[in-house]
């Protein structure tokens, strides 16, 4: 993509943080997300990466957010780097007036990104297994840590942006599993236990020489562990219906992924965080077809059925294991 000018806000955010001292400079949109303006920034000192974070969401749904969301992202990003070294870029300043995070630009030249890979059907389990190492590494960490709880008081800004749009919209779409779904919204704001991130999907993970690495932690909070392992679960089984020659080598990953994660849980019993992740599985996974955010490469209708029959299912007659979910997604393919 051409370069083009940057806009004022990125510029005057660069000079107040000491990034830069230039009065125009040029970049490239980045693109890829939908919450928020991201450029690739050449400066004096060389290439960053920016962000703004939009008030409405680049969605066909009405979703609105608070921008002060990326402030949270740039605690995260410190906190991950304490938790686990290089599984995040290095944060570089944050302009909580201007509402600009700017970070380590990370060339993917040396960076892949997860989500491409599962496209072409590349199902890396060691790479499922690295993901799932990397989120209990945080989530034991900030569980060891409680006081960052105060620093991630987002209670109100993770239900606008995650637990409403996903779970009670889809509720609006199934009144018959509305109490089901509002009970996995009280079951993960019971239990916050740790720092999450929010939005592990493999489309914020990137692959690098030295493992993954997590991407666009704005929905940062003080909440249950259960809700990241879940979420980027659910993308691995969604893939079946994307790549379908590598239905197995997705539900593999699935595997080892949750094996990886549940195993390595020393802040609560391993079970119990299992149990809520099976729980909440297939509330997810019925949000990416009637929720507000529906995931853009489920397009026809049989594999819409498809979701909503085994998450139908698993919401009337809840599971306690990871592996349940796995065995009724992968029965009904």
């Amino acid at each position: 993509m051409a370069k083009a000018e940057v806009p004022t806000e990125f510029i005057q955010a660069l000079n107040e943080l000491g990034l830069s001292n230039a009065t125009s400079l040029y970049g490239t949109p980045l693109t890829g997300g939908v919450s928020s303006d991201i450029w690739c920034i050449e400066t004096e000192k060389g290439f960053v990466c920016a962000k703004r974070a939009l008030s409405k969401l680049r969605v066909a749904a009405d979703w609105h957010a608070p921008v002060e969301r990326n402030l949270f992202e740039a605690r995260w990003l410190q906190v991950a780097h304490q938790a686990s070294a290089g599984c995040a870029p290095k944060l570089l300043g944050q302009n909580p007036e201007l509402g600009v995070l700017v970070m380590q630009y990370l060339d993917p030249a040396h960076y892949r990104l997860w989500k491409h890979e599962l496209q072409t059907g590349k199902a890396d389990a060691h790479t499922a297994n690295a993901v799932g190492q990397v989120l209990s590494r945080i989530h034991s960490y900030a569980a060891r840590n409680s006081q960052l709880a105060k620093e991630f008081a987002t209670d109100k800004i993770f239900f606008e942006i995650r637990l409403a749009p996903y779970l009670l919209a889809t509720a609006l779409r199934h009144p018959n599993l509305a109490d089901a779904l509002g009970e996995l919204v009280l079951q993960t704001q019971k239990n916050a236990k740790t720092l999450v991130h929010g939005d592990v999907s493999p489309k914020n993970i990137l692959v690098g020489s030295q493992g993954p690495v997590l991407l666009d932690a704005e929905c940062a909070t003080w909440s249950d562990p259960a809700f990241d392992l879940a979420f980027c679960l659910n993308h691995l089984l969604l893939k079946c219906l994307w790549t379908p020659s590598s239905s197995s080598a997705f539900l593999h990953c699935f595997e080892v992924l949750s094996n990886s994660d549940v195993q390595s849980v020393d802040w609560e019993l391993p079970g119990a965080l299992e149990a809520r992740a099976a729980r909440l599985l297939p509330g997810l996974l019925l949000a990416r077809v009637d929720g507000k955010s529906p995931v853009e490469y489920v397009t026809e209708e049989y594999q819409r059925d498809h979701i909503r029959r085994v998450a139908t299912t698993l919401l009337l007659k809840p599971a306690s294991y990871l592996r349940e979910v796995a065995h009724a997604w992968a029965k009904d393919l």
